[in-house]
């Protein structure tokens, strides 16, 4: 989770093997205020169930291609989601995340934080 505004890494989720992004957010309980745009990619399908003020892109089907006014929709959520998967790409430059993880299970999480701390401290100014 980050904040929009400033790019700074707000909150992180992860568990033990592989697991689809909504079922982790599912899992973790994050909690969201009642007035939060939530900005979310296609992965989060049914978000909007769980929170009033969640956009997620719209998907095709094979009997139901995008509207021009979906595909406009979709472009518009996209550009204000760049700035939480600028925040993902700083923080894949770490090997910790580029590649398999092969130490302990618990120190996973305090790495993953420690490692969002260092890229809050280059983005503040």
């Amino acid at each position: 989770m980050t904040d929009a505004r400033t790019g700074q890494i707000l909150a992180a989720a992860f568990c033990e093997g592989k697991c689809a992004e909504f079922a982790l957010f599912k899992r973790s309980r994050t909690a969201l205020a009642a007035l939060v745009v939530c900005l979310a990619d296609s992965g989060y399908q049914g978000l909007d169930k769980r929170h009033a003020h969640s956009q997620t892109p719209q998907k095709k089907s094979k009997h139901r291609p995008l509207t021009d006014e979906d595909k406009a929709r979709n472009r518009a959520i996209s550009q204000q989601r760049i700035g939480g998967e600028i925040a993902i790409a700083r923080l894949k430059v770490f090997k910790l995340l580029s590649e398999r993880y092969r130490n302990r299970r618990k120190q996973f999480g305090l790495r993953f934080n420690l490692l969002c701390a260092i890229c809050n401290l280059e983005r503040t100014p």
